[in-house]
Formats: structure tokens, sequence, C-alpha cells
């Protein structure tokens, strides 16, 4: 709000184009077209990119420089949590806590705790999984800028979308906007932020 009254204010180091707009968002009619579209945008120096699709497309993440996604190594830790935590409260209950001498049985047997240990170190995944997801996509996000544009809708049906990001240090809405038409774009148009 403040830099956009800024911005309309004309005061030096903020610029209108960057402050009022999310991006420039292109229209692509095949999968194909838009992994090229992203690769040339790449290769022209745009690093700010997000593309928006109804089924996920193999090699997307790589043209887009998307790192590897973290969520494996916080399942993975959430499951051995759970593993360890289930050996350390059988062992603690059975062998120190409150244990029970019975015809010569340990106090603490590996066998017996398999189930528990194999349920918590799931239940522990799960969750990790879950909460995970939603805390790297951010959710629930109730307002995104890209829902400002005209065919936000097709993104989720029969379209490929490409948005180059206002935040981009090499965003020019014209020369964006001239890239995705070069690239095969049926529609580019300049988001409202």
């Amino acid at each position: 709000m403040a830099a956009n009254l800024l911005a309309r204010l004309n005061l030096p180091g903020f610029e209108a184009n960057t402050a009022d707009h999310y991006g420039v968002v292109a229209d692509f009619d095949t999968p194909e077209e838009l992994l090229r579209a992203v690769r040339t945008a790449r290769i022209a120096g745009y690093t700010k990119l997000e593309a928006y699709t109804p089924f996920p497309i193999h090699g997307i993440d790589e043209a887009l420089g998307e790192p590897r996604s973290p969520l494996g190594r916080i399942v993975i830790v959430c499951g051995l949590t759970g593993l360890v935590s289930a050996v350390l409260l059988q062992w603690w209950t059975g062998a120190v806590d409150y244990p029970l001498s019975i015809a010569g049985k340990p106090l603490f047997a590996i066998e017996p705790s398999v189930p528990i240990m194999f349920e918590l170190s799931v239940l522990l995944a799960a969750f990790g999984a879950v909460l995970g997801m939603f805390h790297l996509n951010r959710l629930p996000t109730y307002y995104h800028a890209f829902f400002n544009y005209s065919r936000a809708a097709g993104a989720s049906n029969d379209r490929f979308l490409l948005a180059i990001e206002a935040g981009d240090p090499k965003f020019d809405a014209a020369e964006v906007k001239t890239l995705l038409e070069s690239c095969g774009s049926r529609h580019a148009e300049l988001v409202e932020a």
C-alpha cells in the first residue's frame, strides 16, 4: 500500500512498473511450447519465473531452475524420530520405569516392539509429509496476484501459463511481453499486483 502511494508520488527508488504489477503472464497451447519459452527466458537471463499447468510436466522444474524439494528429507527425519521415540518409550517403560521380571524374560526385547516402532514411524512420517507440504507450498494462501490474470482459469483446464515476475532484476514489461510472444504465446498480459 505504502509502496503504491510512493510510486504514484514519483519519489526516487520507487518505480511504478514493479510496485503495481505482479508480472507478465503468457498463455501457451502445448507443454512443449511452455518448456521452450521457459528455457528461452532462462537463457535471456530471467530468474523469477513460475509455470502454471493443469498437470505435471516432465522437466519443468529443471527448466525453471528449481532446486530439489526438501520434503523427502523432512519425511525421513520425522519417520526416524518416530522410530527412535518408539524404541525409547518401550525401553523406558519396560526396563526402567516399571520393570516386570516374569519367568526370566528380558526387561526389553526388540521383537515385540517392532509393530509399535513401525506404526509410530509411519504416523510421524505422514504428519511430516502433510505439514511439510503445507509449509513449503505456503498454504493456505488467501490471495495471489496471479488470479488477476484474465485467463487464469485455463491453468486448471487446458492452458499452459508462464509468469515472469516483476521482482526479476531484468524485468521490463514491454521486453518480457515481446519475448514471450516471440516464443509462441497466444496471449501475453501485464498483470496487476
